[in-house]
């Protein structure tokens, strides 16, 4: 199909787009960190292939450092150790006398360009530090906390990266980093009780008549796991739903990409449902197939423009973050060139194909 040979030829922000990208990083720093990302997140990766070439770099290079932070806490025996050298990694990162390492040479160029503030990225370490201490959450409240620190920050640099910085956009961005983190927490319930981790809400458990300490010594999928797992699926849906309205925010080329990820990441939602919420004893997985049908359906995003988020009350866990943040009254408004514009057109085309070709399927 069409769609297959852009991709594939790199049209939306191939290889040959990213060694241009940035003028300071060698093809090689370019190509680790696409590397990185490539074998960490499938669903990122996949949602970053629509993104323009001047927002993928800069979003592949940020993905890579933070990935490379999170492997070397995963991996490292002296926690107080590891924090202070990746918190001054950071520090050399923003004095522009990064170390000799791909991701962050390329990473010390992003942050300068688009103004990203440290606060945002210490958010991250911070998340990272608290990983590496095993903590808990005794509430809701409490994991929002946590995923704005390791999802919620990364939603706001890569609105900076779009060039947007209108705070109620802002909002809607780290909403969606915690919308996904919510998401991977209830995927990965049963890997990270093997590990000897928790982030279901403690409290939620004992509601449900569930010991979270002797449920963490003998993981075990029940009735009862199944109920918290699906009220923080609900929860997820919500913070799904009020992010989307910020879509209508962002460059009208970066949309797709944005309402991409928000749908590949929901449906892994809908992939632990169809079995039953138990994801203790299995993981979901969105097929190859699924992933590309709603990466066509986010393509008619550019013209994205539903719901007003005026009377949004802002959540508490993020609003740290929005106000670390560059903002500006109004953020500038990327129509894209009349090339990218036809693209955008045909893309609908093709989704009408792809329609046209499973109706004749089914008869």
């Amino acid at each position: 199909m069409l769609i297959k040979q852009w991709f594939d030829s790199g049209f939306f922000g191939g290889r040959q787009q990213l060694i241009s990208g940035t003028s300071g990083s060698s093809e090689a720093d370019v190509n680790q960190c696409e590397e990185l990302m490539r074998g960490g997140s499938k669903s990122f990766f996949s949602a970053s292939r629509v993104l323009p070439k001047r927002v993928r770099y800069p979003a592949i290079a940020l993905y890579a450092f933070c990935r490379l932070m999170d492997d070397i806490i995963d991996d490292g025996q002296d926690d107080e150790h590891i924090i202070l050298q990746l918190q001054k990694r950071l520090d050399l990162i923003y004095a522009g006398t990064p170390m000799a390492v791909p991701a962050d040479r390329a990473l010390s160029e992003v942050v300068l360009q688009f103004s990203i503030p440290k606060t945002l990225l210490e958010a991250l370490l911070e998340g990272f530090k608290w990983d590496k201490q095993g903590r808990q959450y005794e509430s809701i409240e409490a994991l929002y906390d946590y995923a704005a620190r390791v999802a919620g920050s990364v939603g706001a640099m890569m609105c900076l990266i779009m060039g947007v910085k209108n705070e109620r956009a802002l909002a809607r961005a780290c909403e969606l980093g915690l919308a996904m983190q919510l998401t991977n927490i209830a995927r990965d319930v049963g890997d990270d009780a093997r590990n000897g981790r928790l982030y279901l809400p403690r409290a939620w458990l004992r509601e449900e008549g569930v010991d979270p300490d002797a449920w963490l010594l003998k993981p075990s999928f029940t009735p009862a796991i199944a109920r918290v797992v699906n009220r923080l699926l609900k929860n997820a849906d919500e913070l799904y739903a009020r992010s989307q309205i910020g879509i209508g925010q962002l460059p009208r080329d970066c949309r797709a990409a944005i309402f991409a990820a928000r749908l590949v990441y929901a449906q892994i939602g809908r992939e632990i449902e169809r079995h039953h919420l138990d994801s203790v004893s299995r993981r979901a997985v969105v097929s190859g197939m699924r992933k590309k049908i709603l990466m066509i359906r986010s393509l008619g995003a550019f013209i994205y423009s539903k719901g007003d988020d005026h009377d949004l009350v802002p959540i508490r866990a993020i609003q740290y973050l929005v106000d670390a943040s560059p903002k500006e009254s109004s953020n500038k408004k990327h129509t894209g060139s009349f090339e990218q514009r036809m693209i955008c057109i045909i893309h609908i085309l093709e989704k009408a194909e792809l329609h046209r070709m499973q109706s004749h399927l089914h008869q």
